[in-house]
Parts: structure tokens; C-alpha cells; sequence
């Protein structure tokens, strides 16, 4: 094993909403204003926040999930990612200590035990004072093996405010007040129903990120920060890298508006097993590329861009007939929405794809919201059955009118809602659209089932999954193999 000096830290907080989104976004921003390279990360299956650091940094966003992945792959994902002249900026999510279960499975302090990254708390100091030390304190003793870099508060509203929270922090856990977040006034990151609305849709990102960084440098020690990040001990392993195989097949990708949430790592996944990349806007492409042998849709916002998707008749008929046809597609939550009949938002309705026997509607509430835990029961044109597949799934639609004899459900959930009845994984000839995302460290048969249905078709197969023998990878071949 090699030995690597990362600079690094963690972002926490005592709860979601306490203001670390604000603080990572105007930290890297900030760095970067004094020339320094930072490699963005964020901790659980978030697209949004992570696209906003992604944006901030200049630099490609990892997601670093320990439900997802086992301890030895996030250490190998970060060592792949993170750079020894870099400072690696490393958001966690909801409090530092909140996990899957009263033991605090995959919290952000196990990710930062994993990482052996030191945590720079964010605390909301809301109508509140001297009760923060006794939390910051209580995060100390709770559980042992974190180091703890400093503290930012955030909402100060006046001088006497902050100098009462420093001194009973400073005074009672020995650590450093590093600086402050201001309560900021004509501030402009409006939130949507999924989170914050996406850098995409802003219009103003430029803006938001100029103003963070000012923020962040005038009222937060910057050469501190570097300084705790730099102390970061060694780590020791084996990097993951993704080499670009020899391109065999062309696999399309949706990437617009509509469609945003992709992990690196799953399109990195693709390249370095022979697929190349053709990235497509369906709101604008007028037809479907005709030497495409798969492709992927990822989830995103079709509703807010249902208009427009709608108004795109060519493309649709183009991809319906594609689909009917028997080319593969993967999609998640976004992507299988869009592939339905109709989606209704708001109160209007408007067409989609068609290909599917189902209707969606987008409701004010969460239909689907957290971990997944599920398995492939039935045959499909993807995953072997059997398979066992940990994701996570955010979803506001639900499904209705569904024709269910024309379709199979080839997942079971024991965890998380799914589509319908802990049911998920509409399978329809070479279609495959489930309400749960996947990353392809915690399941790489999704890149390998992927990669050979495209092959298929490339090589000639037009029938769907029903009527032809399974296919190698069905039998097991790859049930073993890891990227």
C-alpha cells in the first residue's frame, strides 16, 4: 500500500439546515479566490449540493456514501480523487453524528473516521448561546476517533452574540471559533421540493458563489482552515482509477435541464469498460442519434421542464420507436417518468414518451424518501436475479393508471417504496426504469449489465429479454466481478 498526504476536511453540523451547504459552497469558493485547487466531496447520495460544489470548485463533485459502499472503497474512491496539492473539501450531511440507526450507521463521523479527516463543526447559533458548547462537548466524548479541527458559527446577529458562543466554546472544549457566517440579508438560493434548486435552473450561480466566497473570506480564517486540513494524517491504500477503455459501443446519455443527476463515477464506470459517451438534450435534440446501442437516463426534474418535453414531439416519437424496437435503456426516477405515458404537474397535464403503461403524477409530498435496499427477483435485460442492489430513491410523483400485464416488477424492497407496494424496477422489452438510484461502487453489475445489453444490440439482437435465452452475464459471469 502506498502512503498519501492529503490535505482534507470534514464539513458538519449539529442538524440538516444548520448552514453547511452555504459555508462548503463559500470555503471553496474562497480557497480558490486565494489560489488554492480544491477537489470537492460530498457524503450521501445528494446530486444537488453536490452540482452546487461542483460548480464552486471548477472540479468534478464525488459522493461518498458508506451505505453504499464498503469502508476499503470509499478509501479507495477518495485516494483516486483527491490530490496531495490539492485541498479536499468534504461536505457531510444532516448532524455529524446522525446515522441509519440509534448506533449511527453511516454518519458523516464514520465517513471522517474512514477518511481520518479532521471535522470543522457548523452550528446554527439561533436564539441560542452557551448551550452550543455543551453539544460541541457532547460530539467530543460520544464517539471516539474523531478529530475535531474548529468550530464556524453561523446566523450571528450581532458582536455580543458571537462573543458569548466563542468564549463558552473556546472555555469549556478547547476548541477554536475559526470564524463566523453572518445572517445574510438580499440573499438569493431558493429551495425546491427536492432541496436547493439546482445551479442549473439559477440562473444566477455566478452571483451566488461570489457573494458565499466574500462571506467566507472576510469573516472566517482561511489560513487556519488550510492549516487543520494539511494536519491531516497520512493514509495508506490503494487508489481506484478509472482508465477510458477502448470505445465498443456508443451509449447516449440525457443531459439537460430535465435530466442532472449522474454520478461521476457511474459515466466514468461506462467509459472504462468500452462505452463511449454522446450526452443529449431532450429538450432540444430534434432526433435520436441512429448509432446508439443503449442508453441511460438519469432522474432529474422533468416536471419543472414538462413543457418543453412535451412540446419536443420528433424526439419523442424518435425514442419511442427506439424503445418499442428493443433498444436498452436504464432510467432512474427523472428518466422513468419521462418515459411514461403522461405527467401531470400542478394541474396540467402533458405527454411524455409513451413507451410505458403508466402515468405520473407529482404530488406536495414525498412518495419515496431514503436508503434502498433491494432485490432482483425476476429477469431482466440488466442484473442477474438474485442480485442484491443499495440505492437510495427521492422521489414527489407517484405512479397511476398503471397496466400492470404489460409490464414486471423486478425488484423487492425490504427497504424504501419503490414504484409501487415495495415493488420497483419496471421491466418493458429492453427498458428498465426504477424510482431507485444506484451508484455503481455499491453495484458494479449496473455498469457491466449495461455495457453487454448495448453489446447485444450492437451485435444484432432486436427481441426483448422475454423471448430469447438469458444472456452470459445472467449466468452468473459476472456476479463476482468488481471494477
Amino acid at each position: 500500500m502506498k502512503s498519501f498526504n492529503l490535505p482534507r476536511l470534514v464539513i458538519s453540523a449539529q442538524k440538516g439546515g444548520a448552514g453547511k451547504t452555504l459555508f462548503a459552497l463559500g470555503l471553496v469558493a474562497a480557497l480558490r479566490g486565494i489560489g488554492e485547487k480544491v477537489v470537492p466531496f460530498k457524503k450521501g447520495p445528494d446530486y444537488i449540493d453536490a452540482g452546487w460544489l461542483s460548480f464552486a470548485a471548477k472540479h468534478p463533485c464525488y459522493n461518498l456514501d458508506p451505505f453504499f459502499m464498503d469502508p476499503a472503497v470509499i478509501l479507495a474512491s477518495f485516494l483516486g480523487h483527491a490530490s496531495e496539492d490539492a485541498i479536499a473539501v468534504i461536505e457531510g450531511n444532516r448532524g455529524l453524528l446522525d446515522g441509519v440507526d440509534p448506533e449511527g450507521t453511516c454518519s458523516t463521523a464514520q465517513l471522517a473516521r474512514i477518511l481520518s479527516a479532521p471535522v470543522v463543526l457548523v452550528l446554527d447559533c439561533t436564539k441560542v448561546t452557551r448551550s452550543l458548547a455543551a453539544f460541541v462537548k457532547g460530539c467530543q466524548v460520544l464517539e471516539e476517533g474523531l478529530s475535531f479541527g474548529g468550530v464556524i458559527l453561523n446566523q450571528i446577529v450581532r458582536a455580543r452574540h458571537e462573543e458569548i458562543i466563542t468564549r463558552s466554546i473556546e472555555q469549556y472544549t478547547g476548541l477554536k471559533v475559526l470564524g463566523i457566517m453572518p445572517r445574510l440579508k438580499n440573499f438569493s438560493l431558493p429551495m425546491r421540493h427536492l432541496g436547493l434548486l439546482p445551479w442549473q435552473e439559477h440562473g444566477e450561480g455566478e452571483g451566488v458563489i461570489k457573494q458565499l466566497s466574500q462571506v467566507v473570506s472576510e469573516n472566517v480564517d482561511l489560513e487556519a482552515i488550510k492549516e487543520i486540513a494539511r494536519a491531516a494524517s497520512p493514509l495508506y491504500g490503494d487508489p481506484l482509477t478509472w482508465p477510458k477503455g477502448q470505445a465498443r459501443v456508443k451509449i447516449g446519455i440525457f443531459r439537460d435541464r430535465a435530466f442532472q443527476f449522474y454520478y461521476p463515477e457511474n459515466l466514468a464506470a461506462l467509459e472504462a469498460l468500452g462505452a463511449e459517451l454522446v450526452f443529449l438534450d431532450a429538450l432540444e435534440t430534434s432526433s435520436l442519434p441512429s448509432d446508439l446501442s443503449a442508453l441511460y437516463i438519469g432522474g432529474g426534474f422533468p416536471e419543472t421542464q414538462a413543457e418543453e418535453l412535451s412540446a419536443n414531439e420528433t424526439f419523442r416519437r424518435d425514442l419511442k420507436i427506439a424503445l418499442e424496437e428493443g433498444l436498452p435503456v436504464y432510467a432512474e426516477c427523472g428518466g422513468l417518468m419521462y418515459l411514461g405515458r403522461t405527467l401531470r404537474w400542478r394541474g396540467k397535464t402533458y405527454e411524455m414518451v409513451g413507451v410505458l403503461p403508466v402515468d405520473f403524477e407529482v404530488k406536495e409530498r414525498p412518495q419515496g424518501h431514503g436508503y434502498v435496499k433491494a432485490t432482483v427477483v425476476k429477469p431482466n435485460p440488466f442484473y442477474p436475479v438474485g442480485t442484491k442492489i443499495l440505492g437510495h430513491e427521492f422521489h414527489y410523483s407517484r405512479p397511476v393508471n398503471v397496466k400492470e400485464d404489460q409490464i414486471s416488477l423486478v425488484l423487492n424492497l425490504e427497504k424504501g417504496h419503490g414504484f409501487v407496494q415495495k415493488l420497483d424496477g419496471v421491466v418493458y422489452r429492453n427498458v428498465f426504469g426504477a424510482y431507485t438510484h444506484v451508484h455503481v461502487l455499491g453495484q458494479p453489475l449496473w455498469a457491466k449489465g449495461l455495457l453487454e445489453a448495448a453489446q447485444r444490440w450492437k451485435a444484432g439482437e432486436r427481441s426483448d429479454w422475454r423471448v430469447v435465452s438469458p444472456p452470459e452475464f445472467l449466468m452468473g459471469a459476472y456476479r463476482q466481478t468488481k471494477i
